[in-house]
């Protein structure tokens, strides 16, 4: 967590800064080495006093509006939330404790989702719900089979 040093200069030169430093040529390249990992945590890694994770959100939606890849970023931002809510994968039961657990990650996902995509992902929350995956999943990365099927790459 920032101090608030994280808005002070010019923030974006130093995030795709610091990203060149790593040897990536874009925030995106950076992001997917890295599938699992939290937007915290990607920005703990580029900065840890002075990179703020909605930053690094920021940037990410950015790159994956021009290059027309915003459902990818909305699968992989999926895959963040499950590794940081559900660390074991899908519960193999949903009991109180477990539809608790995968209700939070689920509302992260959404409320880390652009606009025109919201309601995209609400129908895949509810199917993921209705029809839950195999106990233990956890996507490698936006392009799982799940992914891709609940969250095609059609642009919404």
């Amino acid at each position: 967590m920032t101090d608030g040093r994280s808005w002070k200069g010019n923030w974006k030169a130093r995030l795709y800064e610091r990203v060149r430093e790593r040897g990536y040529d874009s925030l995106t390249a950076f992001a997917e080495a890295r599938p699992t990992a939290s937007l915290v945590a990607l920005a703990e890694e580029l900065g840890r006093d002075d990179i703020a994770g909605v930053q690094v959100f920021g940037g990410l939606v950015a790159e994956a509006e021009r290059s027309k890849q915003l459902t990818r970023l909305v699968r992989g931002q999926f895959v963040r939330e499950l590794y940081a809510c559900l660390p074991t994968g899908w519960p193999s039961v949903l009991d109180d404790d477990a539809r608790l657990e995968v209700a939070i990650a689920l509302g992260h996902w959404f409320a880390h989702t652009p606009e025109i995509h919201k309601e995209r992902v609400d129908r895949a929350s509810d199917a993921l719900l209705a029809h839950p995956p195999p106990p233990g999943w956890q996507p490698l990365g936006p392009d799982d089979e799940l992914l891709r099927t609940l969250l095609p790459d059609e642009e919404a």
